[in-house]
């Protein structure tokens, strides 16, 4: 069967350069190229069932995700949140408070790490309509956050694993970790 979708809108998947590369800064939030890409990426999350998803996911190496969570299949648990279009973002402080926890992604399919994390982090990046932002983020979210700004800078979980005892298949994972 030949592939017939265009590869811009195919999720890059681990080893792939783009997930390597530190993404550019965006320059123009309110040009049409990038508005027309944050739309495709909210798609995209959409239909991957994602809680996020970074502009290197779809093969554009620039300082772009989206954050969604909401509560579905990979993450049941998931805070529900609007989806947001995170532009040019930085994490400004982080608590010393590491707490581990299970994180999956979507170039990284099938597969479940034990990641260390932030529990708070305070970031500061502009929205789709360029206004800036400052805010806190706690717990799941705050991992997201972190989740994918490490895409903006070339980097996967696995990169932050502590041990590679702490990667794990995720059907392995659904039958012993997952929430009932």
């Amino acid at each position: 069967m030949q592939v017939t979708e265009n590869k811009k809108t195919m999720i890059a998947q681990l080893g792939q350069p783009v997930l390597k590369q530190k993404a550019l800064v965006v320059e123009d939030i309110l040009a049409d190229e990038c508005q027309n890409l944050i739309k495709d990426m909210m798609s995209i999350v959409e239909k991957a069932g994602g809680v996020g998803i970074a502009a290197p996911q779809i093969h554009h190496s620039l300082r772009i995700f989206i954050m969604c969570s909401k509560p579905n299949t990979r993450y049941p648990d998931a805070p529900l949140m609007t989806p947001t279009a995170i532009i040019n973002p930085e994490i400004i402080a982080a608590s010393e408070e590491i707490e581990k926890g299970w994180e999956g992604c979507l170039s990284v399919p099938s597969m479940r790490g034990l990641v260390p994390r932030h529990q708070t982090v305070t970031v500061k990046y502009h929205d789709a309509q360029g206004l800036e932002h400052e805010n806190v983020f706690t717990g799941f979210i705050a991992r997201i956050f972190q989740h994918e700004i490490d895409h903006l800078d070339g980097l996967t979980f696995i990169d932050r694993l502590e041990s590679m005892e702490d990667l794990v298949s995720e059907s392995y994972w659904y039958a012993n970790y997952a929430t009932a």
